[in-house]
């Protein structure tokens, strides 16, 4: 917490699932957070159900691809770090939209990253990007970092373009070698399939299971065999927090750089153990297979690496599958029950347990 005590943190695409949190997370701890987003990219948002606006320094609704607007909401903010979320953040959509697809993931991070150039003061800056960075050769293997960019469909490949285009900012802007000249300290992270309660994005596994749920009809599933590197969004956004505390406090060049958070291996599991577990602690319903070979290409495998995060930063996932997956679900059975009741109190409640979790296996390893 005193860390980020009274630290100005630049948040954008904060009015989306995972930024939603991460701005709730960094003003408990009482940072001065100043997001910088569209408006809220589904109805209902955590965004507007947890009350986000209330804990937030200033609040900008703006494209990030709109740089004068984006560079100006910089400069009031005067950041300590930027974590950059904005994006367009759908496998099925950008089969719809490419060119929309790679304007915002690609030239939306340049705009950012120009922003934090034309700034010309220090500050930690973290791109967020996506477990699909990397060209999936289907390998039963995790991911590493130094493993090859690419992807198959449009987002995966604007996220693996969008990795490119940072490395490239680091090498010719912002060296590491280099941070006593220029004071910027950039890296990028990676994280698994993010689960949690307020994720109402549309074509995402939770939000299709949590709506047919409510309505008491069977869950539709494309790719029930679909492995995946699920994890809950307290999991990554803490690598983030650890990362980016890291690059605070020492000008180690070592911690500019790509970094991977996960689950462990082998608690990657497919679509159809989620939907089971889910409906288990749900409490009731069923599923169905809608695997007809009708659907967009989507990856059958992914798996991440988390050996570096856990060996150089000394960060491990703390809720293995079944937590999250209870906690997602008992999260949005408490929507379910009162939709007008807000829930930042049970975003709160998820953060202090993931966090006594944290002090508690912390403890273990000392011991």
């Amino acid at each position: 917490m005193s860390l980020w005590k009274n630290r100005s943190v630049f948040l954008t695409g904060h009015t989306g699932f995972k930024g939603s949190w991460l701005a709730l997370w960094l003003a408990q701890m009482g940072a001065k957070v100043h997001g910088y987003a569209l408006d809220p990219p589904s109805e209902p948002s955590n965004f507007e159900a947890s009350r986000v606006a209330e804990m937030l320094a200033s609040h900008t609704i703006g494209d990030i691809r709109d740089h004068d607007r984006l560079l100006a909401a910089m400069k009031r903010a005067r950041p300590d770090a930027v974590f950059h979320l904005a994006a367009q953040p759908l496998v099925r959509l950008s089969y719809e939209t490419p060119r929309e697809t790679f304007d915002v993931n690609v030239l939306g991070t340049a705009s950012v990253l120009d922003a934090v150039r034309a700034l010309g003061t220090p500050c930690t800056v973290l791109v967020i990007t996506s477990d699909k960075c990397y060209e999936n050769r289907e390998h039963v293997w995790g991911y590493r970092e130094c493993d090859a960019m690419g992807g198959y469909d449009p987002y995966s490949a604007s996220k693996g373009a969008a990795e490119v285009l940072v490395a490239s900012y680091r090498r010719s802007f912002f060296h590491p070698e280099k941070v006593a000249q220029h004071g910027v300290k950039l890296a990028s992270v990676r994280a698994g399939n993010v689960i949690g309660g307020g994720d109402w994005a549309k074509d995402r596994i939770v939000t299709d299971v949590v709506a047919a749920l409510a309505a008491g009809r069977p869950v539709p599933v494309r790719s029930p065999l679909a492995i995946r590197p699920w994890q809950h969004v307290l999991e990554p956004l803490s690598g983030y927090l650890a990362l980016a505390e890291k690059m605070i406090a020492e000008n180690d060049p070592r911690w500019c750089d790509g970094w991977n958070f996960g689950p462990v291996a082998g608690d990657e599991r497919p679509v159809r153990d989620l939907v089971e577990t889910f409906v288990a602690a749900w409490g009731s319903g069923s599923w169905d297979d809608q695997s007809n070979g009708q659907h967009p290409h989507e990856a059958k495998i992914l798996r991440l690496c988390i050996d570096k995060a856990r060996a150089e930063l000394g960060w491990r996932p703390r809720w293995n599958f079944e937590e999250a997956v209870n906690r997602t679900a008992r999260w949005f059975q408490r929507h379910h029950r009162d939709p007008t009741k807000p829930m930042d109190e049970a975003c709160r409640e998820d953060i202090a347990a993931y966090v006594s979790a944290r002090k508690a296996s912390a403890e273990l390893i000392e011991v």
